[in-house]
């Protein structure tokens, strides 16, 4: 008897380092006449080290010695270079004091860092199949979500209200003036193109500017990738293992599911379509594969997931039917 295959459809804060007159302007650095002071990163987190650095003024601080204090401790002595400082909880202060020896004179700097919690979130707007307990990669040509999550503390530990807490976005060194402001916790940008990165920065400060904090993080889109699962009617779609190469269709009937991976979801869902032997056969994320007939028999499965003007994602499957389960002991 001749066989075939028919198809069903299925369907930190760094707080201004003071001495007393500097402004939000000098953040991360004080300097007068005899040596300047500053200390990265711009926005530390708690438990962090901080780099304090010193630059010459009217000193001559490279042949000079440095001695650094935190809290009245002693934490470096020697020649004029960058040294760490190790920073403590959200909102705690760190005074160090940093005393150049130049010439049989003595010059002092004093500086305060307070390291703020601020973490941003990057949530991609592209596809993952329900239930996917993994995260979705930057879609390439679509966008991307930031969040920004912060608590802002004073040196007492008392938290400000994160309700007036005002946040001011950069993108690629572009101030986001529109999506900045009070309440403004989240920022949409386009994904970077690919082999190419976008760095999203934040600083946020709380109602009345005392307290200021940061965070930053760089994006890079991915190749997004489409996978075949089969569709199991009592166990449902078994993702533990991603259909390749061949695929035996043992029974009257087999269902498989396509699961488009990072596929960007601006414009809506990707569009599935599915190809029994170079024929277009359905649309949509299911087939159900149904042989008849007595004989064995092959055919070529294949399907594309695309996104707007995007280049489509392919996945292939050889599929053999008609063949008798085997009845070693094993299942080999």
């Amino acid at each position: 008897m001749r066989s075939g295959l028919f198809i069903t459809l299925a369907v930190v804060l760094l707080l201004p380092i003071a001495v007393s007159a500097q402004s939000l302007g000098d953040l991360g650095s004080i300097s007068n006449e005899s040596f300047t002071l500053s200390a990265s990163p711009q926005y530390p987190s708690p438990y962090s080290q901080a780099t304090v650095s010193i630059l010459s003024g009217s000193v001559d601080v490279t042949n000079s010695t440095v001695t650094a204090f935190v809290g009245g401790k002693e934490i470096y002595k020697g020649s004029a270079r960058p040294f760490s400082v190790q920073l403590g909880k959200t909102g705690s202060i760190a005074n160090v004091k940093v005393t150049v020896a130049s010439g049989g004179a003595s010059f002092s700097q004093t500086l305060s860092i307070q390291p703020q919690d601020v973490v941003l979130i990057a949530e991609p707007i592209s596809s993952a199949p329900p239930l996917y307990q993994g995260k979705s990669l930057v879609p390439i040509g679509g966008d991307v979500r930031v969040v920004a999550m912060a608590s802002l503390k004073d040196s007492g530990g008392k938290s400000s209200s994160p309700t007036k807490y005002s946040y001011a976005w950069t993108v690629d060194d572009t101030r986001i003036a529109n999506s900045s402001g009070i309440g403004k916790s989240a920022i949409i940008v386009a994904s970077p193109l690919q082999y190419r990165s976008r760095t999203v920065s934040v600083a946020v400060t709380n109602a009345n500017g005392s307290l200021v904090g940061g965070a930053s993080l760089s994006l890079s889109a991915e190749q997004p990738s489409l996978r075949i699962y089969k569709n199991d009617p009592l166990l449902g779609i078994l993702y533990d293992r991603a259909l390749s190469g061949s695929y035996n269709i043992t029974g009257t009937e087999s269902t498989l599911y396509a699961a488009p991976f990072s596929l960007a979801t601006t414009g809506g869902a990707p569009f599935i379509q599915w190809f029994l032997n170079g024929s277009s056969a359905q649309t949509g994320s299911s087939i159900t594969l149904r042989p008849t007939g007595s004989g064995q028999g092959n055919a070529s499965l294949s399907l594309t997931a695309s996104s707007g003007n995007l280049t489509p994602v392919t996945a292939a499957l050889s599929l053999i039917f008609g063949a008798k389960p085997s009845t070693n002991f094993f299942g080999l």
